[in-house]
């Protein structure tokens, strides 16, 4: 299957915010200015205030939705001691956990902790996983 051309542009994925939880995370540096997944043919990059998580969309090894959620577990970033995945999460109503097929750093500057997966809380996560997908605009 070929690829999408690596100049192409990128696709935006906006974060939902919960009304409850805009004054926390906006403390965090956490905004909807500063919160969103962008999609590229060559690059998935995960903006989240100061965090930030870097791939390939071909390191995705799937993508699940997810939710509702607990708000003390999906608010802000997370670190999962179940499985050392991560959460970017503005919202207890949906999101996506990506997988990936490599560990990727996310929660702390430089490379370690290496974490298997991402929760990430946008607005539409199912068209997310839907760009994603194989032989899509954007996807591995």
């Amino acid at each position: 299957m070929p690829r999408p051309d690596p100049t192409g542009p990128a696709r935006r994925f906006p974060f939902r915010f919960d009304p409850a939880f805009r004054l926390p995370l906006a403390l965090l540096g956490v905004r909807p200015e500063t919160a969103v997944v962008e999609l590229a043919p060559d690059a998935l990059v995960v903006r989240f205030g100061p965090w930030r998580l870097r791939t390939t969309p071909a390191n995705i090894a799937g993508a699940e939705l997810s939710g509702p959620y607990r708000w003390w577990r999906a608010i802000g970033p997370h670190l999962s001691l179940a499985d050392g995945g991560a959460t970017f999460g503005t919202s207890v109503a949906a999101g996506l956990c990506l997988r990936f097929a490599e560990p990727v750093p996310a929660l702390a500057p430089g490379p370690w902790p290496r974490h298997p997966a991402l929760t990430v809380t946008v607005a539409d996560p199912a068209a997310l996983r839907d760009a994603l997908a194989p032989g899509t605009s954007g996807g591995a």
